[in-house]
């Protein structure tokens, strides 16, 4: 039976008919649709984490009792999965353990474009790349069979391309292989220096074993055709080389690449007259192949930044410039990203914009962060997720310290729940523990909505539906030691509650929450209990004063020929945050 199926699809059904048990992750584009996909099999158990580092700990420990496990991430979630992930190397497995970090060349929606290739170098273990779905399908239940038989935690690396492009499958048969049985071991399990000391060296000899393996495994193939040109690829990149050279040159198809087949390189080098390496982002092919003494072209001539494409490849080895067979008459406007219609944040955003010029915002990762962008002008810093309390904290630490004149700039935290959950937790109880007068501002909007309403320890439902323990925001606050006349509630549609609270929370000298409460505007029960609810503009009262505008909501529209405003009701949910703003009272509520 053949369908079409995206990789990230391909993936989970790889896993599922390898006979995975469990499977854990933390949403992040371009990895989320796994997990969503792999929690709809019978007889599995998939998890939401509330991040990656105990996404990682959960495939772990099911692994050492052993089941076969993943975890799955984007590239940015190995980084916070890096101690289990280095430390775990030295373990080995019992049952077989994928991690899978689907990587983001031209960060679409990141804040870098990391090569995680380099983690499975500096971790120690084995790393996998497939080219389309399916090879998702079949590397998958080959990585649990290595994985198994080496005694090694197999690193699964996807591109955005591999993850989200559809191809062709053959659905086969899922085959659960026997649990194998757990026996104590300290040596093996617990790394204590002296049990390090000693792993170490096992470690180093298994991975000379791997590349053998390396050098004999199908995953890595050579194709012959025309040995003019010989080209050295992975992922993506051999699907566009075929693309653009097809059978005038020929192929190395790297599916396993660390550790590289050292010997199956250099035969092929020895075949043809002129060596490419083509890989998206970092060298990591390119460096290896050269420090063996082998001649070869890569980044010399190809981007090492970016996303790659057939037109690139096919610029930069035939010089021949994309065929633009239209050209638009108009060059549309820039139109940057806006938070939706009726988005529960715009309410904090505007009475936080106020204080811009007496207050320093650090933000976080979700769609508050496009807070930074007019008319709001609210976020000043973001780094990863969960900074947004401690940056806060060190800006407040340097304040105290400095004799700039900006000293007085009032530090505020802004955070989602699900970012909280995830790694914010710890550094509320840092400003606690060490009472700091940062006030933080925990955005709940009920879900995880960024990367595509997936739940959270807040939702109180779990990743295959199940009704389940519903996290408690106030009381988690309370725990880490904010005091309770210092926790504040708010509906961010209300701008009179919003607008005193934040006045609160900038007067505040002891360590001050604002909790923000309302639901995403995009999930479905929402849209559907408010799609008769509607905000109407009344022309004859409304004076172009644009105070409405300033919302920054979508739904407003300007009439330049009549200079009025009026509402799009299609994308006006009656949030009424406009309506609290316009001073002429000319927006009135309907539908309710």
């Amino acid at each position: 039976m053949k369908v079409l199926m995206t990789g990230n699809e391909a993936v989970a059904r790889g896993a599922y008919e390898a006979g995975v048990l469990v499977a854990s992750a933390y949403p992040g584009t371009p990895s989320t649709e796994i997990m969503e996909n792999f929690s709809q099999y019978e007889g599995v158990y998939a998890e939401w984490a509330p991040n990656e580092k105990v996404a990682a700990e959960v495939a772990m420990g099911a692994a050492v009792r052993g089941v076969r496990a993943f975890a799955a991430m984007k590239h940015v979630g190995l980084n916070v999965a890096a101690d289990p992930f280095m430390s775990f190397a030295y373990h080995g497995t019992n049952g077989g353990l994928v991690i899978i970090t689907a990587d983001e060349p031209n960060m679409f929606s990141s804040q870098n474009e990391q090569d995680n290739r380099l983690y499975s170098t500096h971790a120690k273990v084995i790393c996998i790349e497939p080219s389309d779905s399916q090879e998702c399908i079949d590397y998958m239940k080959i990585a649990f069979e290595i994985s198994e038989k080496f005694d090694t935690m197999v690193l699964f690396r996807m591109t955005t391309r591999v993850c989200h492009s559809k191809t062709p499958v053959t659905l086969g048969e899922r085959i659960v292989p026997p649990t194998k049985s757990f026996e104590k071991n300290a040596r093996k399990y617990i790394m204590v220096p002296a049990h390090s000391k000693a792993r170490h060296p096992e470690i180093e000899s298994n991975m000379e074993v791997l590349r053998e393996y390396s050098n004999k495994s199908p995953l890595n193939r050579e194709e012959m055709h025309d040995t003019e040109i010989g080209i050295i690829c992975n992922g993506m990149s051999y699907q566009y080389a075929q693309e653009v050279m097809g059978d005038k040159a020929s192929y190395l198809k790297i599916g396993l690449s660390n550790p590289l087949p050292d010997q199956m390189i250099k035969d092929f080098s020895k075949k043809v007259k002129k060596l490419y390496v083509i890989e998206e982002n970092e060298p990591f092919m390119e460096m290896q192949i050269k420090s063996w003494g082998i001649e070869c072209i890569g980044k010399e001539i190809f981007p090492i930044c970016g996303e790659f494409s057939p037109e690139l490849i096919r610029e930069v080895l035939l010089g021949i410039k994309p065929d633009v067979s239209y050209v638009a008459e108009n060059t549309p406007p820039s139109r940057p990203p806006v938070l939706c219609a009726g988005c529960p944040h715009r309410g904090i955003f505007f009475e936080l914009g106020k204080y811009r010029k007496k207050a320093f915002f650090s933000g976080d990762i979700g769609c508050y962060s496009l807070g930074y962008l007019p008319p709001f002008e609210a976020l000043d810093l973001t780094i990863d997720m969960g900074a947004s309390i401690s940056a806060a904290q060190g800006f407040q630490r340097a304040n105290e310290l400095s004799d700039e004149a900006n000293e007085t700039l009032k530090p505020f935290a802004l955070i989602g729940d699900s970012t909280f959950f995830h790694s914010g937790v710890t550094g509320l109880l840092n400003m606690t523990y060490n009472h700091t007068p940062v006030t933080t501002i925990i955005m709940d909007n009920s879900i995880t909505a960024m990367t595509g309403h997936q739940n959270n320890p807040g939702t109180g439902v779990s990743a295959m539906g199940n009704i389940s323990q519903k996290i408690d925001i106030e009381l988690l606050v309370e725990a880490c030691g904010v005091k309770k006349h210092n926790i504040v509630v708010v509906d961010p549609y209300d701008l009179k509650a919003t607008r005193t609270a934040v006045k609160a929370g900038y007067e505040a000298t002891e360590p001050f929450v604002i909790i923000t409460r309302r639901e995403c505007a995009l999930l479905k029960p929402i849209q559907k209990e408010r799609e008769k609810m509607k905000c109407k503009i009344d022309p004859e009262k409304c004076k172009f004063c644009k105070s409405c505008i300033r919302t920054g909501c979508p739904a407003l529209q300007i009439d330049h020929e009549n200079n009025k405003v009026f509402i799009d009701t299609v994308q006006c949910n009656g949030c009424t945050v406009c309506l609290q703003v316009c001073p002429y009272d000319a927006i009135e509520r309907i539908g309710e």
